[in-house]
């Protein structure tokens, strides 16, 4: 299944608090309840004025989809299209 970054602008996403980061994360996760297992969201980055998801989806609609129906910004979504660490120096 393609994998996709998405980035989100959000101004003083470094500070949220634990109550604020809970009640995004609940909201995530009964909107990709909703959409079905074709969709997954794998972890989040978050800097001071952004969040960076990782998706697992079928394509980037349902990213669009899942954003719309949750009310997140996704401002830029791109395909991974290769995977790169530390094993990739090895011949």
């Amino acid at each position: 299944m393609p994998k996709y970054v998405i980035e989100r602008e959000l101004p003083g996403a470094g500070n949220l608090g634990d109550n604020e980061v809970q009640g995004i994360s609940q909201k995530s996760c009964s909107v990709l309840t909703e959409l079905g297992p074709q969709i997954q969201w794998v972890e989040s980055f978050v800097t001071d004025d952004k969040i960076y998801c990782v998706y697992n989806a079928p394509n980037k609609e349902m990213i669009e989809e899942h954003a719309q129906k949750g009310g997140f910004p996704a401002n830029k979504i791109s395909q991974v299209r290769r995977i790169i660490d530390p094993t990739s120096a090895e011949e």
